[in-house]
């Protein structure tokens, strides 16, 4: 149960006036297009919401990561050390179907508008599953997405390395049409300034670990919404993948040889077992983790921001 009581509470109305209020901030454009390219499959967002709620948010992270740099190099002055200050990294999760990864590169993409002379880069943490071959081998699919199929030493060696500044870090590849990690595939990141990451696990508690994931972020942000509503948009989203593939090689081609009723009533069984399962005992109870709660309602409408006081 989330103690409201750590938190300021934001009704959007007065959210999107913080935009005007605080002027001059950055200067942030988007297009219908650009909004486009980044929104995830049923999410819904509209270049109001990216006004009214994104440019806020954009202009008090600038705040956060300013004065992350500006205590960085004051610190280093007192200590007398010329170390590279390390990325500012900030954290994003919330349940599949949520909206997170639309969140994410949203935010992306206006603060490398706000910050034009430094990299700003997104990672994600489907890279760091385990290839399905692994999971079948530990007889693990059907927990896919729970914490034990994820490659955490992986993960928190990665967080790590970008910590201590290591160049060209290099991390698996995911595919979301293969539902798998791509073989001889890798990505490499390149000494950003600014890191987010997101996924379903960046506020869990790695097993037999004494860190918590928290830790390796300076900002933490949670997306959240009934769980009524998730459900609806992860079977809005199941319809449309599943009406969407082509080739046998994709992950839902099987679906789509289904009849309408098989492939419903498959679609609800892995959330009820899987999906909802992971959310109410490894997802949800990290939400109080976070630092700004994105709350939506119907239709993917965000009605408020929660802010941690302390």
């Amino acid at each position: 149960m989330l103690d409201t009581s750590a938190y300021h509470i934001i009704d959007r109305q007065q959210w999107a006036a913080y935009r005007d209020q605080n002027q001059p901030g950055p200067t942030l454009s988007l297009t219908e297009a650009q909004l486009q390219r980044l929104v995830s499959l049923n999410d819904e967002i509209s270049l109001q919401d990216a006004k009214e709620v994104y440019q806020p948010l954009t202009q008090l992270v600038s705040l956060y990561v300013h004065n992350y740099w500006q205590f960085s190099d004051r610190r280093n002055q007192f200590l007398g050390i010329q170390d590279q200050v390390p990325p500012f990294i900030i954290g994003i999760s919330g349940s599949v179907a949520v909206g997170k990864s639309t969140a994410a590169r949203l935010l992306r993409l206006f603060l490398a508008q706000a910050f034009p002379d430094i990299q700003v880069d997104l990672v994600t943490t489907d890279g760091f599953l385990y290839p399905n071959r692994i999971l079948r081998q530990h007889n693990l699919m059907s927990r896919k997405g729970f914490p034990e199929s994820y490659d955490m030493d992986r993960l928190i060696q990665f967080l790590s390395d970008v910590k201590n500044n290591v160049q060209n870090i290099s991390y698996p590849m995911y595919s979301h049409e293969i539902y798998d990690i791509v073989p001889g595939r890798s990505r490499v990141l390149e000494n950003p300034q600014i890191l987010i990451v997101e996924g379903i696990n960046v506020f869990q508690v790695p097993a037999n670990k004494n860190i918590l994931m928290t830790e390796f972020y300076h900002l933490s942000i949670y997306v959240d919404a009934d769980t009524d509503l998730i459900a609806k948009w992860y079977l809005e989203r199941f319809n449309i993948l599943r009406d969407q593939a082509n080739s046998p090689d994709e992950y839902y081609y099987r679906f789509a040889k289904m009849s309408y009723a098989e492939a419903q009533a498959y679609a609800k069984n892995i959330w009820e077992t899987i999906n909802l399962v992971n959310l109410d005992k490894y997802i949800l109870p990290t939400r109080d983790r976070a630092d700004i709660i994105i709350h939506k309602t119907d239709n993917h409408y965000i009605d408020e921001l929660w802010m941690k006081k302390y």
